[in-house]
């Protein structure tokens, strides 16, 4: 009876194993998040010839054999894997490309800030990333969270974001869109919110005299903005923002390809602000109403086989800004006493065209030329000032490199030409003049990455107003030893001081405008002319296995003409040339850490001294501090295949105290003390990545409410003779808060 009982155990057994069926689902690996299922895929059982293949649906079903515990899946173009069996259903088995070992691809994680250690200039490349942690939505808006320049509010009316960088201001800086010169002339003070963000590929910050290829302007640096290009830019995308003062963005998208070689891509941002805010009850709106429409269409064609490639772009904007008294109605109170208001309004074209020849034959030679044309009209008024200004500009540049020898020596060489033709009134007076100059260009580099790189340049400009003149410039990097570098630079600028396009913000105050002529060419003033030079030295390493970098930038700007903007004397604003010195020395330290997996810290120091020879006698530069901090603490999730990631991001700056301009002669009531506090800005933002498509964001800005309390002198009287919103030193609008969402398709 045991033996029977044993005998009939076994053969029910083997029937309930006979029965069983392993099952399982294959698909390929993507990061498309769509299914592809794989069919006639082999199902083996390892070290055995049983086995079978999945069906259409990627499906396949196998009868359990207890002798084996493992299955082999295998496919043409795909890497074998083994899978244990440990239960009927396996699930989804996903298997990866098998690629051949000539087209592996390491990857490597990339900060979204970079400071190469091989170029030769200094230069800080910030991509899109990094611009996805501000708040919103113009590139004004786009440097939060990037200590290489300092963000500022030019006045308490208007709320333009100015850019500054060694202890200079904007019009020092050379702006250029995929290196075309494009901020400039009338443009100067809002120009930066004419270009959203979002369209932004990447942006190359360069201290110190840039390249002779781009101009003689440049002075404190070059800020170059990369465009997003319609063959590698996503089929579309959109982004949607909000806050709780009623501003709203609309930022959209969409490339059409036609082929691998041509494409398109139309591009559409409109904002409103329509909140009514005052929260320090001045009766002054603390932020401008605005709307603005902006459009672009983009058009890119790539043909590597044959050396061709071009883009050509337009845009079209349309901008409008009402600031003022709470009550102020543009239609019954302009340039009345009912109350005070201002108006900008603005309308801008701009088409550029460029072309590139890369010769098949010879790699290392190419031609290229860019060509720009921009319309912009800006009629505006300020209480009773009237600011009206039509730009009109075309440039265009021609440039042949090549080697010298071998690739170790390099040239560019070229020329270029520019006209401006500006019609500009002020009040009564009319400015109307026109300009241009013809220029060519030499610069020659030296690349050994190992030990000594330079780039030498020189160029000859031709200017109506400004003369014949040759401005030289000098870049060398050293590699001192392993992952460090040592830079020094050494330049020469010259430029044409728009005094009022650059200054537009002294239109809001009571102040007089007063010309000291120095029978120059330009307002009877003279040109501007300044020397930069500057050291840098960097160095990336690895402490407690985790990458470091190390970085210190020291630049003094020496003027050796200026046009001094002295507003010293609270009832008016003097513009005159230089008489004396005027000297900007700038000292940056940078310390950039991973503290443990995807937490980065960066530290930033910075220390200004900038002093002017006024008439008065020397001062140090108003409302500028000689200390800032900043510190950003940045953690991004580990990203798991077809799971969400966060990302957090959190901001400090530290502004030390400012000189303020000299109020002594007003009532004791309109007086300022001679420096500010310091204060500091905390902004924060956390973004959830729900899947490859779709981003959700919300954030803070000024989140510790560091505001002026009164940022306007004589806000209760701003038709008297001491009203001014221009001695601006800290935010005037809050703390802020918004959400925002993004949505992507490839």
């Amino acid at each position: 009876m045991k033996i029977s009982f044993f005998v009939v155990l076994q053969l029910l057994s083997s029937g309930l194993y006979s029965q069983v069926n392993i099952t399982g689902t294959v698909l390929e690996f993507n990061n498309t998040q769509k299914d592809k299922v794989l069919s006639e895929v082999n199902i083996v059982w390892l070290n055995s010839t049983i086995g079978t293949t999945t069906n259409s649906k990627g499906e396949f079903s196998l009868a359990f054999n207890k002798e084996f515990k493992k299955l082999v899946v295998s496919y043409v173009g795909y890497r074998t894997d083994t899978i244990i069996v440990n239960r009927p259903n396996l699930g989804k088995i996903w298997l990866h490309a098998n690629l051949d070992l000539e087209e592996v691809v390491l990857n490597k994680k990339i900060n979204s800030i970079r400071k190469s250690l091989f170029n030769v200039q200094n230069v800080v490349t910030v991509d899109s990333r990094e611009m996805l942690k501000a708040a919103c939505c113009n590139l004004s808006e786009s440097f939060e969270t990037n200590p290489a320049v300092d963000v500022n509010i030019s006045d308490a009316v208007t709320g333009a974001k100015q850019i500054q960088m060694l202890g200079l201001n904007s019009p020092y800086l050379l702006f250029t869109q995929e290196n075309i010169p494009s901020i400039r002339g009338a443009s100067q003070i809002y120009g930066l919110s004419f270009i959203p963000g979002s369209w932004t590929e990447s942006i190359q910050i360069t201290k110190g005299s840039g390249s002779v290829v781009n101009g003689f302007e440049s002075i404190s640096g070059q800020i170059n903005s990369e465009l997003v290009k319609p063959l590698t830019d996503r089929n579309v995308f959109l982004n949607m923002y909000a806050n709780n003062y009623g501003r709203y963005e609309l930022n959209a998208r969409y490339n059409k390809k036609f082929s691998n070689k041509l494409a398109t891509g139309l591009y559409v941002h409109s904002n409103l602000r329509n909140g009514v805010i005052d929260r320090n009850s001045d009766n002054f709106l603390d932020a401008p109403l605005a709307k603005q429409l902006n459009f672009m269409n983009r058009w890119q064609f790539l043909d590597p086989e044959k050396g061709w490639v071009s883009f050509f772009t337009a845009q079209l904007l349309f901008d409008e800004k009402q600031t003022g008294e709470k009550n102020f109605d543009s239609k019954t109170d302009k340039f009345t006493n009912n109350a005070w208001g201002s108006e900008v309004k603005s309308n801008r074209l701009d088409l550029s065209a460029k072309v590139g020849y890369v010769f098949p034959e010879l790699p290392y030679q190419s031609f290229g030329y860019q060509t720009a044309f921009s319309y912009h009209d800006q009629n505006s008024y300020y209480g009773y000032n009237i600011y009206d200004i039509q730009h009109t500009s075309y440039y265009s540049n021609a440039i042949f490199n090549s080697i010298i020898g071998g690739s170790h020596n390099k040239f560019k060489t070229g020329l270029s030409f520019t006209y401006d033709h500006f019609n500009e009134k002020v009040n009564n007076h009319n400015f109307d003049r026109q300009d241009n100059s013809l220029g060519a260009f030499f610069e020659y580099t030296y690349d050994n990455l190992e030990k000594l790189s330079f780039v030498a340049g020189i160029r000859a400009d031709n200017h109506n107003r400004l003369g014949s003149f040759i401005t030289p410039r000098l870049h060398v990097r050293h590699s001192l030893w392993n992952k460090a570098s040592l830079r020094f630079s050494a330049g020469r600028g010259k430029r044409a001081a728009n005094i009022f396009a650059e200054n537009q913000q002294l239109f809001a105050s009571s102040r007089a405008i007063h010309i000291i002529p120095n029978n120059g060419n330009l307002y009877s003033l003279n040109p501007e002319i300044a020397w930069n030079t500057g050291l840098g030295f960097v160095q990336k390493l690895y402490l407690w296995n985790r990458a470091m970098d190390f970085s210190v930038d020291y630049y003094i700007t020496d003027f050796k003409d200026q046009v001094i903007v002295d507003w010293e004397n609270p009832q008016e604003v003097s513009f005159y040339n230089l008489k004396g010195k005027s000297i900007s020395k700038s000292l940056q330290v940078d310390l950039n850490y991973e503290i443990i997996q995807n937490l980065n810290v960066r530290l930033t120091y910075k220390y200004y001294d900038v002093k002017i020879n006024y008439l008065s006698g020397t001062l140090e530069k108003p409302l500028q501090p000689k200390h800032r901090f900043f510190t950003n603490l940045g953690y991004e999730s580990i990203k798991k295949f077809r799971e969400g990631q966060w990302k957090m991001d959190f901001t400090l700056h530290w502004t030390g105290e400012q000189r303020l301009p000299n109020t002594s002669t007003n009532p004791v009531e309109y007086q300022l003390v001679p420096f500010s506090k310091p204060y500091s800005i905390i902004n924060s933002q956390l973004t959830r990545v729900v899947n490859e498509k779709l981003d959700l964001y919300l954030g803070g800005e000024n989140m510790g409410n560091s505001v002026q309390k009164k940022p306007i002198i004589s806000a209760q009287d701003p038709f008297g003779l001491y009203f001014d919103s221009t001695i601006l030193y800290a935010p005037v609008l809050g703390e802020t808060y918004y959400v925002g969402f993004r949505y992507k398709l490839r």
